[in-house]
């Protein structure tokens, strides 16, 4: 695929994004950096590789671009163990390429989010490597959780508590003191009750504002603050625990004060810029108290994206959700797909489950059917919406990686997570052939499928079918159309069994997931459809598994 450079414009944001409160209806894009596009070929994306691509995003029609980490780390977890908050870590380029990556996105009109994680550092970060090596009461290890072994030498666990990666959440050093990590051993939880935590991420934010980033996606935003006294849970089966019921290590009260004095900081800055939580809780309602005024802009809806494609589960996730954000002024966010769950055009094959794997080309077949159906209702809601790269293509989870190439270490801990995540994180196609389908010179880091050169953007562009040119136009649609993206209610409509259909103004979408056609009003001149429809006379035929977007102007 040839890319082409356009000419742009000197100002720096296209006129929409210039408004008041451009995050409230934002659709914004999340890139894997190691997965999206290699420059050098070495078989693992780089900042100079998305900087190449970043016409792209901008024809595609996102608002923003939020990054996975590049810091420097030794790579535990794919980035999320940062030895390093100020350093971009070499196997995706340098400070400069960051710099350069945040002005040409400027120029596009597309915003930059980086990701911060600030729950846990890497074992290697100076702060944990200094506390091992100085011993029991180092101040230093008064910034992570150190603590004594239970039983007569020591020799158990401080607490109970399990990693969400699997196995207990405690490892025990050489002098005999346990450190915690919820996730990988090679990440330690900061303790945040120490003031040398919040004046190092304090002056981090400030670090990357300064190199004009638009925002923050804050990893694992529910977890910073524990319980006092680190009490035992009494579960043995806590993973099943996570975003049902009360954790003593998560969405504890004490986290609204840090992300108070975080938005202080955020405000003395000019061009509207945002933090989103990764903030997994019980309820929609206690996701709700992480975007209040003083707070943070958006919290990813998990609830959402853990729902499977049926009509009423779908309209009760949605009128929770519109609920819970209108008391405290937030935009509801809506997403599908990103780097830790399967994809959604292979979830939705056979729901319900997050982890079903498609078995038949039928299953295929319906799986990406749901998918673009999804696609058109997410984008019809009011609010923020995200989109995991490579789900414009209509990628597929890849299922069949054999062990030897799988990085994700919750495959390797035999419990927890299910360990899968690799799947949706092998690098996206972007040409019909080559060594990486047009990903990088030097093959990539995760094998791609052989079928993948026909999901590529190279085969997509300028098929009216494709999946990529759906998204294309639902968001040029959505763009134009007034009565879409900000705002905090729908007008439910009547509908046969199985079918969402809701008025937004003069807009009105129909979501059919009940598997077989229906016949529906035609609500006026047809916009978009993810699958087929036929009009006749006042009535639409739509069908089965196919959105349909009308407006009545």
């Amino acid at each position: 695929m040839s890319q082409h450079h356009s000419a742009v414009a000197p100002t720096p944001y296209p006129a929409k994004a210039k408004r008041s409160d451009w995050w409230r209806d934002a659709v914004i894009y999340q890139v894997y950096p190691r997965s999206f596009a290699d420059s050098n070929g070495d078989g693992m994306g780089d900042l100079e590789g998305i900087r190449s691509r970043l016409p792209y995003l901008r024809d595609l029609g996102v608002d923003a671009v939020w990054l996975s980490p590049f810091y420097a780390s030794p790579q535990a977890d794919a980035g999320y163990d940062v030895a390093d908050y100020r350093a971009v870590d070499p196997m995706f380029g340098n400070l400069l390429d960051a710099d350069a990556l945040i002005r040409d996105a400027r120029a596009l009109g597309l915003r930059i989010i980086v990701d911060l994680v600030p729950n846990h550092s890497s074992d290697q970060h100076e702060w944990f490597k200094r506390a091992v090596a100085e011993g029991p009461g180092s101040p230093l290890r008064d910034r992570y959780h150190f603590r004594p072994g239970k039983g007569e030498n020591g020799e158990l666990p401080p607490n109970d508590w399990e990693s969400i990666f699997g196995g207990p959440a405690w490892t025990r050093v050489a002098d005999g003191e346990w450190y915690l990590h919820l996730f990988a051993p090679e990440q330690p939880d900061f303790n945040w009750d120490h003031p040398a935590v919040g004046d190092e991420f304090r002056s981090v934010l400030r670090f990357w504002l300064d190199m004009g980033v638009d925002g923050f996606r804050i990893d694992v935003a529910h977890g910073l603050v524990k319980a006092a006294g680190l009490p035992d849970l009494g579960s043995h089966d806590q993973v099943k625990l996570l975003g049902n019921d009360v954790m003593p290590f998560f969405d504890q009260d004490g986290v609204h004060e840090i992300y108070r004095q975080w938005r202080l900081i955020l405000d003395e800055y000019s061009g509207e810029r945002i933090f989103v939580a990764e903030a997994w809780t019980p309820t929609i309602e206690r996701t709700a108290n992480y975007v209040r005024p003083d707070e943070l802009h958006q919290a990813f809806n998990f609830q959402y994206l853990s729902t499977a494609w049926d009509a009423d589960e779908l309209r009760g996730v949605i009128d929770r959700t519109l609920e819970a954000m209108r008391p405290v002024g937030a935009p509801a966010t809506w997403v599908l797909s990103n780097h830790d769950v399967t994809r959604h055009a292979t979830r939705f094959a056979n729901p319900p489950g997050l982890g079903t794997q498609i078995r038949t080309a039928g299953d295929r077949e319906l799986g990406l059917r749901r998918a673009r159906a999804a696609t058109l209702l997410m984008l019809a809601l009011p609010g923020s919406a995200y989109v995991y790269q490579g789900e414009e293509l209509g990628l597929p989870d890849v299922v069949d990686l054999a062990d030897e190439v799988r990085q994700d270490p919750a495959y390797f801990r035999g419990a927890g997570q299910d360990g899968f995540r690799d799947g949706c994180r092998v690098p996206i196609p972007w040409t019909r052939t080559g060594s990486s389908y047009g990903f990088g010179e030097g093959g990539s880091w995760l094998p791609q499928p052989s079928a993948w050169g026909e999901l590529s953007v190279e085969a997509q562009t300028g098929d009216p079918d494709s999946t990529l040119e759906l998204y294309r136009s639902a968001l040029a649609v959505r763009r134009a159309q007034p009565d879409l993206g900000a705002g905090n209610a729908v007008e439910w409509l009547r509908a046969p069994e199985g079918v969402l259909a809701f008025r937004r103004g003069e807009f009105v979408c129909v979501a059919n997931t009940s598997g077989e056609s229906v016949t529906t009003p035609a609500y006026g001149r047809l916009l978009l459809a993810s699958g087929d429809v036929a009009e006749v006379d006042e009535d639409a035929k739509m069908q089965a598994d196919t959105t349909v977007w009308w407006t009545t102007a």
